[in-house]
């Protein structure tokens, strides 16, 4: 599906986290087609119903996949935007979540688990409990612990690289910052 809908790219890619792979899922390529975004929060939301009264998402896939998981559920959607002066996410804009809400944390592709961890920060920053984390595409073969249970939509197997252990930087390959 990934391939067919142009979301599996090729290449030599510097991804968000700095380090260096051969191939590179373009989220938005998958989020441009609802029939296979709707697909997708379909499946998080049935593997998560009844186990939450809020979705949240970070600042910018994790809104659309909120929404839709949301929609899917019947419950709110709320987002956590990168704070302007320090490091992680927090909610503005009126969201409201605190102690007694049970929240579905979900985003786009996960690859370090930043942005993911960040929101679950920012959830139980306001006192309230992180039911489960879902992600579209899991990129770290559930390598990453988020103290919640967890569901990815798909596995891909991604090799990545520091810069300085990347053997496409040493032979020569340009490199394309997504």
């Amino acid at each position: 599906m990934l391939r067919e809908r142009g979301a599996l790219l090729a290449g030599h890619f510097q991804l968000a986290s700095g380090r260096h792979a051969d191939i590179y899922i373009e989220k938005f390529r998958i989020l441009q087609w609802p029939d296979v975004t709707e697909a997708l929060c379909k499946q998080v939301a049935e593997h998560f119903a009844g186990q939450a009264n809020i979705v949240a998402g970070p600042t910018t896939g994790g809104v659309i996949l909120a929404y839709e998981t949301a929609r899917q559920m019947g419950l709110p959607a709320i987002i956590a935007e990168e704070r302007k002066d320090e490091p992680g996410r927090e909610f503005r804009r009126g969201f409201e979540v605190g102690p007694g809400d049970r929240v579905l944390v979900v985003d786009d592709v996960l690859t370090t688990g930043g942005s993911v961890r960040e929101v679950v920060d920012a959830v139980r920053g306001r006192g309230a409990d992180v039911t489960g984390v879902a992600v579209l595409v899991d990129r770290t073969n559930g390598g990453v612990d988020f103290g919640a249970p967890f569901f990815a939509c798909m596995t891909v197997d991604v090799a990545s690289w520091a810069p300085e252990e990347c053997a496409l930087c040493a032979d020569g390959v340009e490199l394309t910052i997504t």
